[in-house]
């Protein structure tokens, strides 16, 4: 994806679309510093955009693995479907709130991780709270729901749903980012 169809989709797609650039390899670090890609068979990414958390994803993950992407936005869906050539992928164009519905298609109960790159604020309250409620409902106990945003608003909506919530921050990222890490 060209930096102008990026640029063009966070300014025609600003609900969806949490940046107007993509996350850096610090951020995706931080994100996947704690996913056991050993033991996990099933992992969830919500709004993956342009695939950069994916393909780091896609590299560590086990050869019997599933990784779920679910993206709204049509433009990262059809570079997604390009950029990706691999039979672990299912690509879903859809929405977070139906992330029951997608793993069970796929054969699973619940998740054993979701990675989640969603910008909550910018979600309206109603739509938020369900995908919220739905990723937990959806996470196997002990499981990680891994979420980064630009600030710690968010923080009181996680901890109220998650028993241990760990916050990090990646300063090398544009803008500077926190990563909740929340165990179910």
């Amino acid at each position: 994806m060209s930096k102008k169809d990026f640029f063009k989709a966070f300014f025609t797609s600003r609900k969806v679309t949490g940046s107007v650039v993509p996350s850096s390899r610090f951020l995706t670090g931080k994100m996947l510093e704690t996913v056991d890609f050993g033991s996990a068979r099933c992992i969830v990414e919500l709004g993956p955009g342009t695939g950069v958390f994916t393909k780091e994803i896609l590299k560590r993950m086990q050869p019997d693995a599933k990784l779920l992407v679910v993206e709204l936005n049509d433009t990262f869906v059809d570079n997604l479907k390009q950029l990706i050539d691999d039979p672990r992928v299912v690509i879903i164009h859809g929405s977070a709130e139906n992330i029951g519905e997608y793993i069970r298609e796929q054969g699973f109960e619940r998740a054993d991780f979701i990675i989640s790159s969603l910008p909550l604020t910018t979600i309206p309250q109603e739509i938020r709270q369900s995908i919220l409620k739905k990723a937990y409902e959806f996470l196997k106990e002990g499981g990680q729901f891994i979420q980064f945003q630009y600030s710690m608003h968010q923080r009181k909506n996680l901890k109220q749903l998650y028993r241990k919530l760990e916050l990090a921050y990646t300063p090398l990222n544009f803008p500077p980012a926190f990563v909740y890490r929340c165990t179910k």
